[in-house]
Order: structure tokens, then C-alpha cells, then sequence
């Protein structure tokens, strides 16, 4: 069997037409998730629900014929499978009991629970067996940083402030919290990776948020000790970072973390793509999911302006960020005919 388009990519090769993905590609835009959604009863219901969760990741694969899956869960996952209570409200998003002290710290678990996990290894091996030849399986999971801020402030939050508080009050709590989620992340990749997926990517939703210094102590070094880690027990993982908003610090993350590639969010200079970061790596993403909602003139535009500006080096059309729920699925269609013409 031939290698999938998309893997051929992350190992540096430059293909005529790039493998396509969204981020977010099962979900809330499309009518048969929102079906099965309402079946499941609740969020966590769907994700530790293996042949709902695996039907979820294979209908845009169905529908669109997308180049790689991606595994139906949540960044979550993690702190719940570690004792740290976690509910979504609807409307509103994650609910978790924060962590912002020694004595909460000290609920919290030391190694994942594995039956909390069971679920989401069985999705992997329902969703590998069931994809077409040259489909490639997205494994992943959130970087330490963007976790726990979650677990800091027990939501998501505009400025990521109660975790900043954390560290600046308490650095050797907030340090131990990170080298949790270091160990234990690099333990549900290589569990993912046993299960059958092809490639992890590591998500740092809130990378963007430090300054130089935090970047490089709780973004670059956390992120490569998870790589290392996913390396010891599987030598030739494909890994693709997502720093979101690290802009001109991408570079330095590449170097530092031994990433195979990175995704770009949509509002980076593509000049500054092509010359400092395609050089290294492969490169992912970019089209705002705000032009992909809109449709029209303006999709057509920006789809070949990017397969311009990234097409001379290893490519992966995707998304600056996931797609956004209310996007109409003639929009997609018209983005795959587009980035496969």
C-alpha cells in the first residue's frame, strides 16, 4: 500500500497538490453530528461512547473525503482521567473544579486512570479499521500550558490570568502541575499511537498568551519533553505542534520541541512563513475560518492565494484554527474542489 498524501507530506515531501484536513472537522456544521449528538446525552457521553465517537470522526471523511480523520475527543480528557471533576455546560463550554492550590493539587492523581481512557483507545481501533485506503489517523492532545490553564481557573478564560497568577505566586506548584501533564500526555499520545493512529498533533490553544521567556519554560520545553517521550516507545512518530498565536516565535518552537510540523493560525505573515518556517518543517493550516463561513469570491481568493504563497514546500491545507459551526457544508465543498483542481 502506498503512503497516504498526507504522510508524505509531514516526512518534507512537496506534493502538486496538497493533503487537506480541518481542524474541527467533526462537529457542530454538520447535521448528521448534531443528530447523533443529541442521542448521545451529553459531550463526554459522545467522547467515551466508541461507536458513537467513531462514527462522529468518519462522516466528514465520508462526506468530503478528507486526506486524514481526527479522533472525536476533547484536550480534557486528560484532567478528568486524572480525577479532576469535568462537566460541560451547555452554552457554555468546559466546567472543571479548579486546581489553584497545594491541597487541590493534592486530589489530583499522579498517573491517568486507564479505564477512564479504554473508550477513546477502542475509538482509535473502530476508526482505523474502518478508513479507506490512504487515510491517514489524527491522535492528539492538548499541550501542558493551554491544559492547565483549564485546570487553573476550571474554564476557559479570555487572558489565561489565573494561570499566570499561578505561576508567578507559586512557580514550583504550577511546574509540578506541568510535569503531571508532561508525562501523562506523552502516555495517552503513545497510547493513541499503539491503538492505530498515524500521527499526533499537540495542541497550545493559548500559546500566544506568554511572553518570550514563559513561552520557552511553559510552552517550548513541556512540549519537546512530551515529544521525547512519544519517541522512546515510537521512534518514527509523526508529531505536528499547534502553537496558536505564536507568530515569529514559531521558528523557536520548531527548533526546540523536534516537532515533524506546525500549524499556522491565520493571522501570520506568509512571507515570514515561506522564508523562516516551511525551511524547517512542513507547515499546516492558515484559510481564516471566518472566510470559509462567508463563502463566495473572497474563499475562491484566499485558497489560491495560500496554495501560492506555501505550495513550493511540504503543505497541509488546513484551517487557522477549527471550523466554525455555523459554516455552510456547500463551503466546504467548494474548498475541496478548489484545493484539489
Amino acid at each position: 500500500m502506498s503512503q497516504s498524501l498526507f504522510l508524505r507530506t509531514l516526512s518534507s515531501e512537496t506534493l502538486p497538490k496538497p493533503p487537506l484536513w480541518m481542524m474541527r472537522q467533526a462537529g457542530r456544521y454538520l447535521p448528521e453530528y448534531r443528530e447523533l449528538r443529541a442521542k448521545a446525552g451529553g459531550f463526554l457521553e459522545l467522547c467515551y461512547n466508541p461507536d458513537m465517537a467513531a462514527e462522529v470522526t468518519l462522516q466528514p471523511i465520508r462526506r468530503f473525503g478528507f486526506d486524514a480523520a481526527i479522533l472525536f475527543s476533547d484536550i480534557l480528557v486528560i484532567p478528568h482521567a486524572l480525577g479532576q471533576k469535568l462537566w460541560f455546560a451547555q452554552g457554555e463550554g468546559p466546567r472543571l473544579e479548579p486546581v489553584a492550590d497545594e491541597s487541590r493539587f493534592g486530589e489530583i492523581r499522579e498517573e491517568i486512570d486507564p479505564d477512564v481512557l479504554a473508550p477513546v483507545y477502542e475509538t482509535v481501533r473502530r476508526v482505523k479499521a474502518a478508513l479507506p485506503a490512504g487515510t491517514a489517523l489524527i491522535g492528539f492532545c492538548g499541550a501542558p500550558w493551554t491544559v492547565a490553564t483549564y485546570m487553573v481557573a476550571g474554564r476557559g478564560t479570555p487572558d489565561q490570568g489565573p494561570a499566570k497568577d499561578l505561576f508567578q505566586r507559586d512557580p514550583a506548584l504550577f511546574a509540578r502541575l506541568i510535569d503531571r501533564l508532561v508525562v501523562n500526555s506523552a502516555d495517552y499520545l503513545n497510547a493513541q499511537i499503539s491503538a492505530g493512529v498515524d500521527v499526533v498533533q499537540i495542541f497550545d490553544s493559548w500559546a500566544g498568551s506568554l511572553g518570550p521567556d514563559d513561552f520557552k519554560r511553559w510552552c517550548i520545553e513541556p512540549t519537546q519533553r512530551i515529544v521525547d517521550l512519544v519517541r522512546v516507545r515510537h521512534p518514527q512518530a509523526k508529531i505536528i505542534g499547534f502553537p496558536r498565536g505564536a507568530g515569529t516565535g514559531i521558528p523557536d518552537y520548531v527548533r526546540g520541541t523536534g516537532i515533524d510540523a506546525v500549524g499556522l493560525e491565520t493571522e501570520i505573515d506568509r512571507d515570514f512563513v515561506r522564508k523562516a518556517i516551511q525551511t524547517l518543517v512542513p507547515v499546516q493550516g492558515h484559510l481564516d475560518p471566518q472566510v470559509l463561513r462567508a463563502g463566495g469570491p473572497e474563499l475562491d481568493r484566499e485558497i489560491a492565494a495560500i496554495r501560492a504563497a506555501f505550495g513550493a514546500g511540504p503543505f497541509v491545507f488546513n484551517l487557522g484554527h477549527g471550523i466554525l459551526p455555523d459554516t455552510p457544508i456547500a463551503h466546504v465543498e467548494r474548498l475541496v474542489e478548489l484545493v484539489r483542481a
